[in-house]
């Protein structure tokens, strides 16, 4: 095959790539397909869905609220992770957790 490339027009070549890039997308899409079509059955075997095994794999929930800030009930922290600003200087002016407790 490369004595054949060595041969051919610059032209002849670009339409060569041309067409190979489109035959690597008809393939890539056709095993697109079969993986997704074996992923289906895979989690059928189980008794679920595939959109339901995707949507499990996403991050939990952060959980739920346990202190507000008084000043702006949109403001609400769970307990996990860094405390927010507004606790913290919350706290510096006085108050406690349980005056922020829900």
């Amino acid at each position: 095959m490369t004595d054949n490339l060595e041969t051919m027009s610059r032209e002849e070549l670009q339409k060569l790539i041309s067409d190979a890039q489109k035959a690597l997308k008809t393939v890539d899409a056709r095993r697109m397909a079969e993986a997704k079509r074996a992923a289906e059955l895979a989690a059928k075997e189980y008794g679920f869905s595939l959109d339901e095994v995707l949507q499990s794999g996403t991050k939990a929930s952060k959980g739920a609220p346990k202190y507000v800030n008084p000043e702006d009930p949109t403001q609400t922290w769970t307990g996990r992770g860094r405390k927010p600003n507004w606790l913290i200087e919350a706290m510096d002016a006085g108050k406690s957790l349980d005056d922020m407790a829900i």
